[in-house]
């Protein structure tokens, strides 16, 4: 059967940075079938729902699912529960996503580009692996309630249990194997968390040394455990000591964000959700909806181009074609292809068709 890559273009850049991906997926995948939905702030003016029904169930029935971004100031004032961010999380949690892979990869062309120096980032490769669909954001109870002396309370409820924290171990030492980056300094896997302050930063250290301990010391792949605070610190000192860093959903949320900056910009970073195997994924680029620029043809697509590259290698397994998208980006900007955010002045479709003429 014919595989299918359902398009969720969303808000802001999305549908700007999704038609550069579509133009790219006909090029290295003509045979892939291409769907559309709603989700986000465009769900929710069309159907009064940021995430419908009739968009989960084409999510479920295809291969995989891209999406370019949701949210804008144009939904502020709706109830949190229709905001544009309400569907992008349904999704995550209606597809199972747990396992969120955000690859931090400096191209060579970019190192100049990067807010460190050149020596620091070039030959960057670090994939962050972030549990996606527990911790903070999903615990409960949570809310803002208004105390009897007439101030406000806010509260969130962090918590994980054990088989959520084993399986995206799990997955974090399946890609380390893989990688084989032992020789750096914290080669391997780097956990972090806040054991020091926080109940369910101990749990995640304890359960992730006991999986280790229990099953996965024999893989030969290392373990090793850092505070949060001190692995945002190593991100900007020695980013290079990293191989793959595995996180609870707020800090690995924070520090792929931080280590973005690594790679020259957010607008080069694309990710991965993933589900078990057999079930479709969820790709996105990093960088949101930017209403500031949406509509004016400058957002760079580099991000949603190479989270198309990311389907086609861990969803729809055909790694020729994500190899081919890989190797055209990076071409395209030794060439100099750049748009505004990197310094230069192609338009979206611009930095799209010096891809495309790469491949």
């Amino acid at each position: 059967m014919a595989q299918t890559l359902l398009l969720l273009p969303g808000d802001g850049i999305g549908p700007e940075v999704i038609e550069q991906t579509v133009r790219v997926a006909e090029k290295v995948a003509p045979d892939l079938g291409l769907d559309y939905g709603l989700i986000g702030g465009a769900s929710y003016d069309e159907l009064g729902t940021p995430l419908s029904e009739d968009t989960i169930a084409k999510a479920k029935a295809s291969d995989a699912v891209l999406m370019g971004a949701v949210g804008g100031s144009k939904w502020d004032g709706v109830e949190r529960h229709n905001r544009p961010e309400a569907g992008l999380l349904g999704m995550r949690v209606a597809l199972d996503t747990y396992a969120n892979l955000r690859p931090a990869l400096c191209f060579d062309a970019l190192a100049d580009a990067s807010a460190l120096k050149r020596h620091l980032v070039e030959g960057l490769d670090i994939m962050i692996v972030r549990e996606l669909v527990g911790g903070v954001y999903f615990g409960q109870p949570k809310g803002i309630e208004t105390l009897e002396d007439g101030t406000r309370r806010g509260f969130d409820n962090a918590e994980y249990t054990t088989p959520e924290i084993h399986r995206i171990t799990r997955v974090a030492f399946d890609i380390a194997k893989g990688r084989g980056n032992y020789d750096r300094k914290w080669g391997g896997v780097c956990s972090v968390e806040k054991s020091n302050v926080m109940d369910s930063g101990l749990l995640w250290k304890q359960e992730v040394q006991a999986l280790y301990d229990a099953e996965l010391k024999d893989m030969g792949v290392p373990l090793h455990h850092m505070l949060a605070d001190a692995c945002a610190m190593q991100l900007v000192r020695e980013p290079k000591g990293f191989d793959v860093i595995l996180a609870d959903n707020l800090f690995g949320d924070i520090l792929s964000d931080e280590a973005s900056m690594l790679t020259g910009s957010i607008g080069m970073l694309p990710s991965a959700s993933l589900s078990d195997p057999g079930k479709p994924g969820f790709f996105e680029p990093v960088h949101g909806s930017a209403p500031d620029i949406a509509g004016q043809g400058k957002a760079n697509p580099c991000a949603a181009i190479l989270s198309l590259e990311m389907a086609l290698r861990w969803s729809l397994d055909r790694p020729d074609a994500a190899d081919a998208i890989t190797r055209a980006v990076g071409a395209a900007l030794e060439k100099g292809a750049r748009t505004g955010d990197l310094g230069g002045e192609l338009s979206t479709s611009g930095m799209g068709d010096a891809i495309l003429a790469e491949l």
